[in-house]
């Protein structure tokens, strides 16, 4: 049992924390109205209950019940036999990490929640390791949503967009090796690089890999039981994400987008648009590094912090006004999948791996990946256009 720790009541941390707190609260309420900074934040949390925590809970439990199915039938084992080489090479991760980016892709990031909650998957990774799929599995989220999404965007000059999503995937790959490859040094700092995370298992797993366990029953019996397993935990790990996205998001969103049309009216997902401003002041760096055509092309990036729906749904407006084109998309497709709104999901992955002490370093190692995941979707995209 953790050791409980004290401080002075009287301390400068407690004024501290309440001149920081009360200043955000008047100054966001001096932009907003106090009453609409309220409703905003109320509206925000509802919306991001009921069409995002409720969404990707339904996400996990559909991921869960394939997962654990995968597991049941082999093709976990498959995955881990044929592609270890290539994973181990690439993330230092067992080839079963693989069913990870396959399931994120296609659904969001906490399905790597699932997949991590089950023993036949943990099996096959020591413990240092296990962490650092909250890094690979955020990495993939959304990105068949986002590829999609892409690739269907109309400009008015008839510009097509499928080699920008092509370009930010590769780019949004780098970035999640590097982010994965960071978490690990980490990890490896704290749990050491011998024990394995089921320890039970770890005999099967050095000794002899050409066997994998069953649950009893027919095969009929075994699917229903490994599908209602997997929902099951799929419940569960969606229950544990709302309280990180509603209080994290609804703060980003604050922070990056600003009034409606008609001004602040208390509506969701209004805010005082302080990160885009941010952004526009250190324009000379962003755009070495990306190679944004406007200043405002920061706002999609910054978005994604928080929700990577959000961001994209940027897009059309911006190719409208002809503020961005498809290099910039490019980088956009890159940073919005490989981020996929971290910040707002981080937190509760982290919490639900038993590793929440390890959450600022997910964290740091997450920011440096989506940074070199844009630079990289940059200059290849670039190269490409060279050649």
């Amino acid at each position: 049992m953790q050791e409980k720790r004290y401080k002075k009541i009287f301390g400068p941390e407690v004024f501290i924390f309440t001149i920081v707190f009360m200043g955000l609260f008047v100054a966001a309420g001096h932009v907003m109205g106090t009453a609409n900074l309220f409703n905003t934040i109320m509206n925000t949390g509802f919306n991001l209950l009921i069409d995002t925590c409720f969404k990707i809970m339904s996400l996990a439990v559909i991921a869960g019940g394939i997962a654990a199915l995968f597991g049941e039938f082999g093709l976990v084992a498959l995955a881990d036999k044929i592609i270890a080489p290539l994973m181990k090479w690439l993330y230092g991760l067992p080839g079963a990490s693989s069913i990870g980016i396959v399931t994120t892709y296609l659904s969001d990031n906490p399905a790597i929640l699932t997949l991590s909650a089950d023993r036949g998957f943990r099996k096959y990774f020591k413990k240092y390791q296990l962490p650092a799929l909250t890094n690979l599995g955020t990495a993939f989220g959304m990105g068949m949503i986002i590829t999609t999404y892409v690739i269907g965007l109309k400009s008015p000059t008839g510009e097509k967009f499928g080699m920008a999503a092509l370009v930010g995937n590769i780019g949004a790959i780098i970035g999640s090796i590097v982010s994965t490859r960071i978490m690990l040094h980490f990890t490896k700092k704290m749990y050491g690089k011998d024990e394995w995370a089921e320890p039970s298992e770890a005999t099967k797993i050095t000794e002899k890999r050409t066997e994998r366990e069953i649950s009893d029953g027919s095969v009929a019996s075994r699917a229903m039981n490994a599908l209602l397993r997997g929902g099951k935990s799929g419940v569960d790990l969606g229950l544990s994400i709302i309280p990180g996205v509603l209080i994290i998001c609804t703060l980003i969103m604050i922070l990056s987008n600003g009034p409606s049309k008609g001004g602040y009216t208390g509506a969701a997902y209004e805010g005082v648009a302080l990160l885009p401003w941010l952004g526009d002041k250190i324009d000379f760096i962003l755009k070495p590094l990306f190679g944004f055509s406007t200043s405002s092309c920061i706002a999609v990036p910054i978005t994604s912090l928080g929700a990577a729906a959000a961001a994209i749904g940027l897009m059309p407006q911006m190719l409208m006004k002809g503020t961005c084109n498809a290099h910039d998309i490019a980088v956009f497709t890159s940073m919005c999948m490989c981020f996929s709104g971290y910040l707002s999901t981080h937190i509760a992955m982290m919490d639900s791996m038993n590793a929440r002490e390890l959450t600022g370093k997910a964290i740091l190692s997450h920011t440096i990946g989506g940074i070199c995941a844009g630079i990289a979707a940059n200059w290849i995209y670039q190269l490409i256009s060279f050649i």
